[in-house]
């Protein structure tokens, strides 16, 4: 769906999670300014003094850190250029407070404000210590940062009037209204809502030591609303409230723990909300996560899009557009996000970056 152009009043509040990842001694990379998008027809009046607490808001989390701030101003770019009533964002971007050559609060700050002028949004420090002793190695470095793990403390860190938060990873791309997401019926016994993928493999989620316990296995999973299934956690739907009240952080927490203990997994921050959630979850149309399009987590091997509508790109896996794209070998689907893209490099005019915002089109067969 085409945003109608212009300001942005309370429909999406995007947390947008920080992590310490090496930021360039010079400083962040340069963006370009986004062009500015207005509500349409039919979108809530903001409530005077109500701030982030305007029950008008659809609130997203995301990450974003220097390694990833290109994907993750993409994402953003995307998400107002297709909302309908983009003034009701409101983007939270969660830093993480872990010193060394991470940028500070302020220089991001300054990064997200001269791309986008008029968006609401507030920048929160996730202190990355409070994960790094739970986190285990995984079958790639880059699922070790502890930004991976600052989804499982949304609850602590954003304000407690915020009922639900749609989670998303800075490699995506919306390409329809991000509302109907957000409208998504979560029922009294869900905490979670997202895309399911029962075809895959969720055995091979787990090592032979978890499947071989009698206490592990299939028990853990015996007794839930239905058979359990792979869903990827890059897009979410959660309701806050619940997650509070339910105390799911400290139960990931459990997992992550035992795991230190007895390797009972080998793939980052998935397989604890599998564990936790995993036939609890309710299902969301797989139009909002056609995930995979970075490859696998070894070879980043180009892959197509999944059969049937389309309403988010995802680049999960090893290879992101932005790195394919720099260096000469990107993907088909890359050249969509790029035109997303407002990163400006080095050698670019400002025409030739305008020249890239005023082109944002998609293949044909959409």
């Amino acid at each position: 769906m085409r945003a109608c152009p212009a300001m942005w009043a309370g429909l999406v509040v995007v947390v947008v999670l920080v992590a310490s990842v090496g930021a360039a001694a010079a400083g962040l990379p340069r963006f370009a300014e986004a062009p500015e998008y207005r509500n349409g027809e039919g979108c809530p009046a903001a409530v005077a003094g109500a701030g982030v607490c305007d029950p008008g808001l659809v609130h997203i989390a995301m990450t974003l850190d220097a390694h990833y701030l290109r994907g993750s101003m993409a994402a953003i770019y995307s998400l107002l250029k297709h909302a309908s009533c983009p003034e009701s964002m409101f983007f939270h971007f969660l830093a993480a407070d872990g010193g060394g050559a991470a940028p500070e609060v302020g220089e991001l700050r300054d990064a997200v404000a001269a791309s986008f002028p008029s968006l609401r949004f507030e920048i929160y420090p996730f202190r990355a210590d409070a994960v790094t002793g739970l986190i285990s190695a995984s079958v790639r470095a880059a699922l070790e940062a502890p930004l991976n793990y600052a989804r499982n403390y949304l609850t602590d860190l954003l304000p407690k009037c915020v009922p639900r938060a749609i989670y998303l990873d800075s490699d995506v791309l919306a390409v329809d209204d991000v509302r109907r997401l957000w409208e998504t019926r979560l029922p009294a016994a869900a905490v979670v809502a997202a895309p399911e993928y029962c075809h895959a493999n969720f055995s091979r989620y787990f090592t032979d030591a978890f499947w071989s316990d009698p206490k592990l296995g299939e028990s853990i999973f015996a007794g839930r609303r239905r058979a359990p299934c792979y869903f990827n956690t890059g897009v979410m739907v959660i309701d806050l409230r619940r997650w509070r009240i339910g105390q799911y952080r400290r139960r990931i927490e459990l997992w992550m723990e035992m795991q230190k203990e007895k390797r009972i997994y080998e793939l980052g921050s998935l397989p604890p909300f599998l564990l936790v959630f995993a036939g609890e979850v309710e299902a969301v149309d797989h139009r909002w996560n056609q995930h995979g399009l970075g490859g696998d987590n070894i070879l980043g091997s180009c892959r197509p899009l999944h059969k049937g509508p389309v309403s988010l790109m995802h680049w999960s896996g090893k290879g992101k557009p932005w790195d394919r794209l720099d260096a000469g070998r990107p993907c088909p689907l890359d050249h969509t996000w790029k035109s997303y893209d407002l990163y400006i490099a080095d050698d670019d005019s400002a025409s030739a970056s305008q020249s890239t915002l005023s082109s944002s089109t998609l293949p044909a067969s959409w």
